[in-house]
């Protein structure tokens, strides 16, 4: 194993005592994980809150086999130590990393494909925005979503940091963009990023909002984090051809679905959870982000829209804030 200037044996690492509030979250005194042939050991300086680090602290989305129980799926910081095998990396390099867990941690360890280099001119809290949100919406939306160059866009939670990421990356692709949201002020900070409609989904109907946007025609993509009764009313709104792409059940995980209309219209429901898939798929992705992303966020046409930064000790109060359902974009852990 190949280090740089000294790692210490032990560090501070935010664990999740027991299922439940945002409270269980407690610093703790955690050895400092080797990394395995192949891996990095990243000296975090932040670390990305997601929604799925909530449900895993509630205890309804357990870690993979294999990967630390602690907390967070994205961080950013420097290599401070090289695992057999190595051959992208240096120590002393700054990346940024999606991760299997343990973000939220002083080190933490990751496969040197996982992690990409922290674009010029971003600061480590920036970095550690990108990962969990790119690698989402570059897989369901132009993966296997397929989002063309003239196709629109619909994106569901548009001003949450998956949203957020999703308006910019399709209108730099030269996609038209709508979304839903939850207020005025949601809405606003989702049409200032380039959606063309934004739809406060309390007092207006997207599926009739998108039909108008589109003269009649309806959505190529969507992009669903809601399911429940959303998934009729996807299949409403959805073009001919379109393809609806889940990525989490806010709404539920069970709706009763009317399937004659997805025939008419030929469309494909798919989706997918990344935390779990191989590594392999992680690095496919991240090296396609690299060439066709990162140009972007180097040039600084896309980046994460930032909410609120907490100290790692007060990831309980970064909680708190995705549960209230304010923020607009990310929030990240200032860990060093």
């Amino acid at each position: 194993m190949a280090m740089g200037k000294a790692v210490p044996e032990r560090m501070t690492a935010i664990a999740i005592t027991e299922p439940g509030g945002p409270m269980v979250l407690k610093p703790q005194t955690r050895a400092v994980p080797e990394p395995g042939p192949g891996e990095i050991l990243i000296r975090v300086k932040a670390a990305g809150i997601n929604r799925p680090d909530v449900l895993q602290r509630q205890g309804a989305y357990p870690p993979p086999p294999g990967a630390s129980e602690l907390p967070g799926l994205e961080a950013a910081g420097e290599v401070a130590a090289l695992g057999e095998g190595v051959g992208r990396w240096s120590v002393g390099d700054k990346v940024a990393a999606l991760t299997p867990g343990g973000g939220y941690a002083e080190y933490c360890t990751v496969h040197e494909s996982n992690a990409l280099p922290i674009p010029h001119g971003f600061t480590f809290t920036e970095a550690a925005a990108i990962p969990e949100t790119f690698f989402t919406v570059w897989h369901n939306v132009f993966q296997r979503g397929a989002l063309r160059q003239g196709e629109t866009l619909l994106v569901h939670g548009g001003s949450s940091g998956i949203g957020t990421t999703a308006i910019q990356l399709a209108v730099a692709f030269g996609a038209r963009v709508a979304v839903t949201a939850g207020s005025e002020e949601k809405c606003r900070a989702c049409r200032e990023l380039g959606a063309e409609r934004a739809v406060n989904y309390r007092e207006e109907d997207f599926v009739a909002a998108i039909k108008e946007m589109t003269g009649g025609r309806g959505a190529d993509v969507i992009l669903d984090m809601v399911a429940g009764d959303y998934v009729n009313r996807n299949y409403a709104a959805a073009a001919e051809d379109g393809r609806i792409v889940q990525i989490a059940l806010l709404g539920g995980a069970k709706a009763t679905a009317d399937f004659s209309r997805l025939m008419r219209k030929r469309l494909t429901h798919t989706g997918s959870t990344l935390r779990p898939r191989p590594v392999a798929v992680k690095g496919a992705i991240a090296a396609e982000l690299e060439d066709q992303v990162w140009p972007l966020l180097a040039a600084r046409k896309v980046a994460p829209v930032m909410d609120m930064i907490f100290p790692l000790a007060e990831a309980w109060r970064a909680h708190e804030r995705m549960e209230e359902g304010s923020h607009i974009g990310k929030i990240v852990l200032d860990v060093a």
